[in-house]
């Protein structure tokens, strides 16, 4: 339906234009023909539409519209044609209206130009008659003129000939006029326009010419070569030299070669002035007033210097405009270099300060060589060399805070090594230690803040990356740190190129119980401090991923260090455990326990026992504090701490004198286990001196009881060990803590001797009191004496 709409619109469209143009056009010929066109072309639509071709018979058309329509569709017809009619005669005069003042404007142009063109044939008769006559007498003064026109020709050739060769004749010494004056533009001028000749007659009538001129042009080259490596000519008259020197065909290459090496040579002797100021700077213990490590004299001269450059590289510039790239090379090795001096000079021991002045001086230098060298892209170049010095910086400021604190731990086990322990204690060497770890923490924060608090825009644009940086080096520096522990504990076997530590030094127990204690320092206050600080100065960065997780984390090393000093105090117990356990090696395994002789006093390992506990304590006094004192004494109730069997077995063999009565009473002992409480030996080991050496007392005595469920003991030996051990009942009370545990472990050592022996009859009291009393006295009288 839309689509015979459209068709309807446009046939009406078209019979309109036909209409107009029908009722305007001069031709009814081509009108007819484009009626009769349209009447073709619409005749496939519609078969009524003759009705506006010039052949419309109308009779034809009521025939047909009756044959195809009814009533109804015949009145329809009708107003739709009363409606066309009337439409017709509206757009006609519509379009009467619109075109009538161009009607009237068209009518009086063509009167005009009726008007205008009366008269113009006779007046272009007249133009051609006159130009006519122009020609025919201008062709008559060709005609006289032409024989005289020639001979001039002629003479004027002649005259220009005869001044070429006098010019020629007159160049050696206008070339000599030239050089006195330095008119250097003018002298290769002449002698280039004299080329042709002297290539064409230079061996034949111009040789003495061509030599003397020839002469003054080596004279000319030399003087413009000194003018290009003049520092003193302006950058125009080098430029000038290099273009003259090119017009002379001289092979400008070399000499670029040679210009480029004495920049290359100036290049180097920048870069040692800069190396002189870094080390001067570094040697330099006290900073000046204004803050800053480089004299302002120093600085003037190397601005100075950097400004030569600069004019250099701008003058080169112009002089090879074909050496931008060799520029642009040369500017970032300078600033490669730069950078590389500052690396050697962070790997000493280095403060932000100085990197900040060097950074500074790198920073203007880069700004001042951008200014003529912009596609160099210097200030991005210069970035990602301060990205890396930064980073290195802040790795080597965290190795020098670790070997500080290796230093103080090391120097600890070398004074150990030589038994000096009045100069330098191991609570000193905890202090020290304790020091280098807080204090050295807080100077490096300093120094780093120091980087942060720079206004530089080089320094801005590593903000985020620095405070990445800090975090994750006090990650790794306390994960270093730990593995360093281990190593000076002599638990780990991996070396450690970078450390000062002593080669031939072995393992001390006073240093691994030092390293027990700083681990909980480190641990309880040294994180919580870093980490207030962290907080507070370096907190935000973001170029690290988030994938990564956070740089710092506290709460691990925490768990790291809590691990390590729970792992070093019981490596200090297990070494000072080993060396008792020798000295108790040696005691049981030396003498023949079958042939032993009857004891007449306290053997003399009781002494050396006695002795590694002390030294014991007085390291553990100096390291660990005393803690809460809990003395676990042992009852005499059934089911108390104490061991049943210790009481009976020393009243009831007071009573007895065979070797029956004996066995019978180590009987009732092994039943008196059955029903015995049980006792808890080994507990948790804390930071405090009574639990250590209790701990390694309980250790000792286990392990005294091992060795002696080795042997096999007569009479005597099994009296020797009940007196050592009655001994050492008396003496042990004053170190461990637990005194219930002790005795119970001394009672299983008795016992363990007694299952051994082959004649278990124990000492009576009164002798193994009278023993233990002289050897209390003994002990005392070598106190006093001492």
């Amino acid at each position: 339906m839309e689509v015979e709409e459209g068709v309807q619109i446009d046939d009406k469209a078209k019979r309109m234009r036909d209409m107009l143009s029908s009722f305007y056009s001069s031709d009814p010929s081509s009108n007819a023909s484009s009626l009769q066109n349209y009447t073709s072309s619409s005749s496939r639509f519609a078969t009524l539409d003759t009705i506006n071709t010039t052949s419309f018979d109308a009779n034809m058309y009521m025939n047909l519209l009756v044959q195809k329509s009814n009533l109804e569709n015949l009145l329809q017809k009708h107003v739709e044609m009363a409606a066309e009619i009337k439409n017709l005669d509206t757009d006609l005069q519509m379009l009467v209206y619109e075109n009538y003042n161009k009607f009237i404007s068209a009518t009086d142009t063509i009167k005009r130009m009726k008007n205008n063109i009366v008269g113009m044939e006779a007046n272009m008769e007249q133009l051609l008659e006159k130009i006519m006559s122009v020609q025919s007498k201008s062709d008559g003064v060709n005609t006289s003129l032409f024989d005289k026109r020639e001979h001039i020709e002629k003479l004027h050739r002649t005259r220009n000939l005869l001044r070429k060769v006098q010019f020629i004749y007159d160049l050696p010494t206008r070339l000599e006029n030239c050089i006195k004056s330095e008119a250097y533009a003018d002298a290769i001028k002449f002698y280039t326009g004299a080329m042709p000749i002297f290539k064409a007659y230079g061996e034949s009538s111009f040789q003495d010419c061509k030599r003397a001129s020839e002469e003054a042009v080596a004279v000319i080259i030399k003087k413009l070569q000194g003018k290009v490596f003049s520092d003193s000519e302006s950058i125009q008259a080098r430029a000038e030299a290099v273009m003259l020197l090119k017009q002379l065909d001289f092979p400008v290459i070399n000499l670029k070669v040679k210009l480029f090496e004495k920049l290359d040579q100036f290049l180097v002797n920048l870069d040692l002035e800069s190396v002189e100021l870094t080390n001067a700077s570094v040697d330099d213990n006290e900073l000046p007033k204004g803050g800053t490590v480089l004299d302002s004299a120093s600085s003037a001269a190397h601005e100075a210097s950097i400004r030569e450059f600069v004019e250099a590289v701008r003058a080169y510039r112009v002089i090879f405009l074909d050496s931008e790239q060799q520029l642009l090379k040369l500017a970032q090795d300078f600033v490669t270099k730069h950078f590389e001096a500052t690396r050697q000079q962070i790997k000493k021991q280095f403060r932000s300060v100085e990197l900040l002045a060097i950074l500074r001086v790198i920073w203007s230098d880069v700004l001042l060589i951008s200014e003529v060298l912009p596609e160099a892209d210097l200030p991005d170049y210069a970035l990602q060399a301060a990205r890396i010095v930064v980073k290195d910086y802040i790795d080597s400021t965290f190795k020098h805070l670790l070997l500080d604190i290796s230093d103080a731990l090391t120097k600890a086990q070398v004074r150990q090594k030589e038994g000096v322990e009045g100069e330098y204690s191991l609570q000193v060497a905890l202090e020290a230690s304790r020091k280098a770890v807080i204090q050295g923490s807080m100077d490096v924060l300093l120094n780093f803040r120091q980087l942060l608090d720079e206004n530089s825009d080089l320094l801005l644009k590593l903000r985020d990356s620095i405070i990445d940086w800090v975090q994750e080096g006090f990650q790794n520096f306390f994960g270093t740190l730990d593995d360093h522990f281990l190593l000076l504990s002599g638990k780990s076997n991996s070396a450690s190129q970078n450390l000062n530590i002593p080669e031939g030094i072995s393992v001390l127990t006073g240093l691994v119980l030092v390293l027990a204690q700083l681990s909980l320092f480190i641990e309880q206050s040294a994180i919580p401090r870093i980490t207030e600080e962290i907080a507070s100065s370096f907190s935000g960065g973001g170029t690290r991923g988030y994938e990564y997780g956070p740089a710092f984390v506290p709460a691990e090393i925490c768990r790291t260090f809590r691990s390590a000093g729970e792992k070093f105090l019981d490596l200090y117990i297990k070494m000072r455990t080993q060396k008792i356990s020798v000295v108790l090696r040696k005691r049981f395994t030396a003498p023949n326990w079958v042939k032993h002789k009857e004891p007449r006093e306290v053997h003399m390992f009781v002494d050396l026992l006695l002795r590694e506990l002390e030294a014991i304590g007085t390291e553990v006094k100096q390291i660990l504090p005393q803690g809460l004192h809990h003395k676990h004494r042992r009852t005499e109730s059934n089911g108390s701490t104490t061991s049943s069997r210790s009481n009976p077995l020393r009243d009831d063999r007071l009573s007895r004198s065979n070797i029956q009565k004996a066995r019978s009473q180590l009987l009732e002992t092994h039943l008196a286990k059955l029903f015995k409480q049980k006792m808890e030996i080994f507990t948790k080991v804390e930071h405090t001196q009574g639990s250590v050496l209790t701990t390694i007392v309980k250790l000792s005595l286990k392990s005294l009881q091992e060795f002696v469920r080795l042997q096999t003991f007569n009479r005597s030996g099994f009296q020797q060990i009940q007196l050592d051990i009655q001994f050492l009942k008396t003496t042990l009370k004053e170190i461990a803590e637990d005194e219930a545990a002790v005795d119970f472990l001394l009672d299983e050592v008795i016992v363990a001797t007694a299952e051994r022996c082959l004649d278990p009859i124990p000492l009576e009291p009164p002798i193994l009191d009278k023993l233990v009393q002289a050897k209390l006295a003994k002990n005392s009288e070598q106190i006093s004496v001492s």
